[in-house]
């Protein structure tokens, strides 16, 4: 026969509300937005050929330090290029005008980031306005493949440097001896 009581149900209550709640910020946590924190943004606006794994929420870092997060991702109609919107803390508002963009990736099979270095340009990027330097993403799929596939040639007997030409005069001539 098992004993209820009042304390008992008291205590197992309070510890599945501090498990839910844990997980609560658990989930929190682990995601990139700011639910109120960090003030008031601004946005930028870059453009790329290729955005790779980069998704909507990836954070903007400066050397390595968040300082924003990508807010929206389009496609320009006119030039098939992506348009990428940046949502950047406005604690940094005075980036240069030459700042530059790039996508990159945490580790090998890390998540994408943008990556800003700012230039040395008195003028500052305003609201809204363009990052014209940009860095399309690396496809390491695509690396690998051309590796793979130029190594090939080289191991059949296809390289320049490893054939012999068929006309012996076309050899050079050793030293001190004239053809």
């Amino acid at each position: 026969m098992a004993i209820r009581g009042p304390r008992l149900e008291f205590a197992v209550g309070a510890f599945l509300l501090l498990a839910l709640s844990s997980l609560l910020v658990l989930a929190l946590a682990s995601t990139n937005r700011q639910f109120g924190f960090g003030g008031d943004t601004y946005p930028l606006v870059a453009k790329f050929t290729q955005l790779g794994q980069l998704r909507a929420n990836a954070p903007v870092k400066i050397g390595g330090v968040v300082v924003g997060q990508v807010s929206k991702i389009d496609l320009d109609p006119k030039t098939f290029q992506s348009v990428v919107t940046l949502s950047i803390d406005g604690r940094y508002q005075d980036l240069s005008a030459d700042t530059s963009a790039g996508i990159f990736t945490s580790g090998l099979l890390g998540e994408s980031y943008i990556g800003l270095s700012p230039g040395g340009d008195p003028e500052s990027l305003k609201p809204g306005d363009e990052i014209a330097f940009t860095q399309p993403a690396v496809d390491l799929l695509q690396l690998v493949g051309k590796y793979m596939f130029s190594s090939g040639d080289k191991a059949s007997g296809d390289d320049a440097a490893t054939q012999t030409p068929a006309d012996p005069a076309a050899l050079p001539a050793p030293e001190g001896q004239t053809p």
